[in-house]
C-alpha cells in the first residue's frame, strides 16, 4: 500500500529539513512495512537534498532495496530533485530523465499524486516546454478526484504565473495567479491564499505600473 501522503504532510516541514529528516528517519525505523519503510527512506533522501547534502542523498537511495512500483517511482522524483539541485541551470538532462520515468512509472501504476508531481517537476526543469508538462498534469487531474491530489492545481497555476511574469506577459501571470488563488481557496491552504494574493498584487503592479507622484 502506499504511503498515505496527508500522513506524509504531518512529518514534512519544508522550511526546516533538518528536522523533517529526524521525523522521517524515526517514522522509517519504526514502520515494519517494507514498502512504506523504503518510501519513507526517499523522504529522507529528499530531506538531505534540501540540505544541500546531495551525495548523502543519493546515498540513501542506493540503499533502497524494493520492487513496489510506488517505491521506484519516488526513488525517480527524488533522484531528479537531487540532481536538479546539485546541477547548474545548463546541465538539467539527468533531472528531466528521471522525472520523466518517474511520470511514466507513476501513470502505469495509477500513482496520481506522484505523477503530477513528477510533472510540475518536468515544467520547472524544462521551462522551454513548461506549458506542455503543466497541461499534462491539469489533464490528469481532471482525472482525479482526491482532494489532497487537486492541491496540486495551486502550484501549477501559481508556477505558470512566475513564469509568464519572468517572461514579460503580466497579464497572463495575473490570470495564472487568480487561478492559483481560486483553488487555494478550495483545495488548498491559508498560506497559500496569501501567497496568491501577493503575486496577484505584484502582477497587477506590472499590468499597470503606479504612475508618477
Amino acid at each position: 500500500m502506499a504511503l498515505d501522503q496527508t500522513s506524509l504532510d504531518d512529518l514534512w516541514d519544508f522550511s526546516d529539513p533538518t528536522a523533517s529528516e529526524a521525523r522521517l528517519r524515526a517514522a522509517s525505523d519504526a514502520e515494519r512495512d517494507p514498502s512504506t519503510r523504503a518510501e519513507l527512506d526517499t523522504q529522507v533522501a529528499r530531506a538531505l537534498g534540501l540540505q544541500g547534502r546531495f551525495a548523502d542523498g543519493h546515498a540513501v537511495l542506493d540503499a533502497i532495496v524494493s520492487d513496489a512500483p510506488v517505491v521506484q517511482v519516488r526513488i525517480d522524483l527524488e533522484r531528479g530533485r537531487l540532481h536538479r539541485s546539485a546541477s547548474d541551470a545548463s546541465d538539467t538532462h539527468p533531472a528531466a530523465d528521471y522525472f520523466r520515468a518517474a511520470a511514466a512509472g507513476a501513470t502505469s501504476a495509477g500513482l496520481g499524486f506522484l505523477q503530477v508531481d513528477a510533472l510540475h517537476m518536468l515544467a520547472l526543469t524544462e521551462p522551454d516546454r513548461a506549458e506542455h508538462w503543466t497541461a499534462e498534469a491539469l489533464a490528469a487531474l481532471d482525472t482525479i478526484d482526491d482532494a489532497r491530489t487537486q492541491r496540486w492545481r495551486v502550484s501549477l497555476h501559481n508556477n505558470a504565473g512566475w513564469a509568464h511574469l519572468d517572461a514579460g506577459r503580466p497579464t497572463e501571470a495575473l490570470a495564472s495567479f487568480e487561478a492559483s488563488r481560486q483553488v487555494a481557496e478550495r483545495w488548498g491552504t491559508a498560506q497559500q491564499v496569501a501567497w496568491a494574493d501577493e503575486a496577484i498584487a505584484e502582477a497587477r503592479l506590472a499590468v499597470t505600473p503606479p504612475g508618477p507622484a
